[in-house]
């Protein structure tokens, strides 16, 4: 696992300081977990390099994300889903997945073509996921297209993704990279890697013909929203050399997370629906697959703009991941435009949130 600089840990400063507050906060959990029944799972429609596929989507519920545990990042809180004691054994896991084969079974008329598997941590750290049952998974699924599994850049191997390239499946690694930019990951986000690490990890997966989707974040805390649009359209087209596909996710406040402390003391906003069409729209031209889903999209802590307009703006964003038309945009409108405009000209960092 990569390791920080020893002045991210010097105490009471940068990483040290941002851990210790996630660690206190984290500490809050109450709700237990089932290590027999997955976080989540849902049936969808997903844009890939070989067109649109409908999907089933895992979140298996594992002992959680190595780094959560040292304190993690400051927007998420799906550690708190994890299960107490930091494994689950193979049984329990493979008893997860057939649980989601039940769900898949009884909601659709045929078998999802694409396969997408995530932890809230790292599917390829052993100590999440271990080799038998990640070997058994892709067994499990060798009858489908195409797989994709999350992972910290740290974890990515070629022998584990050999895994599933062997058994006949296209394979993507979702990477959590968050922004191109170094300082916000480290700062903003406390995510401890570095670029570098990512491309690295794109190298890795390439060598045995799995391909990267880069998972962006926008708008972590401490950023206004036009520094986090900015630092989005940046890091879209940066991303767009070492992915085939970039999906942005507009934080949305979870709990048990330094951003859901901000949201309560009114010091956090998250990012208004208008500025994920601009980022999309002025990224059309990528080299990309560009896609965004916002959580919780129309509350107030998920995406949202008025409240009267976030449905159909939401629509477009929808329309949009399928289509990659960014004509789409021009068809929405409403006259919270005007607020959010105002917004993105004059909110400052010291002056957050400028508007509810």
């Amino acid at each position: 696992m990569s390791t920080p600089t020893p002045e991210s840990y010097e105490r009471g400063k940068g990483m040290d300081a941002h851990n210790s507050v996630m660690r206190d906060i984290r500490a809050r959990k109450e709700k237990h977990y089932d290590p027999h029944e997955p976080t989540r799972v849902w049936l969808d429609e997903d844009n890939t390099p070989d067109g649109v596929y409908q999907s089933l989507t895992i979140i298996l519920n594992t002992g959680g994300c190595r780094w959560a545990r040292a304190g993690g990042c400051t927007m998420c809180g799906y550690v708190a889903e994890s299960v107490e004691g930091g494994s689950v054994p193979h049984d329990a896991l493979m008893d997860q997945i057939e649980v989601c084969l039940d769900h898949e079974r009884e909601g659709a008329d045929e078998k999802s073509g694409l396969i997408k598997i995530y932890t809230s941590g790292s599917f390829l750290d052993e100590r999440e996921v271990g080799a038998e049952t990640r070997e058994a998974i892709a067994e499990t699924f060798s009858d489908r297209d195409r797989i994709v599994v999350e992972s910290l850049p740290d974890f990515v191997t070629p022998e584990k993704l050999r895994d599933f390239r062997d058994v006949g499946l296209e394979t993507d690694v979702a990477i959590g990279l968050e922004t191109a930019n170094d300082r916000v990951r480290h700062d903003s986000v406390n995510k401890y890697f570095d670029f570098d690490d990512f491309i690295q990890a794109s190298e890795n997966a390439e060598s045995v013909g799995a391909g990267i989707k880069a998972y962006l974040l926008m708008k972590p805390p401490f950023l206004s929203e036009a520094e986090a649009v900015q630092d989005m359209k940046e890091s879209i087209r940066k991303c767009a050399e070492y992915a085939h596909t970039v999906s942005m996710n507009p934080t949305n406040v979870q709990r048990y997370t330094m951003v859901d402390e901000l949201y309560f003391r009114d010091g956090y906003r998250p990012p208004w629906l208008w500025s994920v069409c601009d980022v999309l729209e002025d990224t059309a031209d990528v080299p990309a697959i560009v896609v965004s889903d916002p959580v919780g999209h129309g509350s107030d802590r998920g995406a949202h703009n008025c409240g009267e307009c976030d449905d159909l703006v939401q629509k477009a964003i929808k329309d949009f991941d399928l289509r990659q038309d960014p004509s789409v945009f021009s068809e929405v409108s409403c006259e919270c435009e005007h607020t959010w405009e105002a917004v993105m000209e004059r909110e400052t960092s010291y002056s957050l949130p400028l508007a509810r």
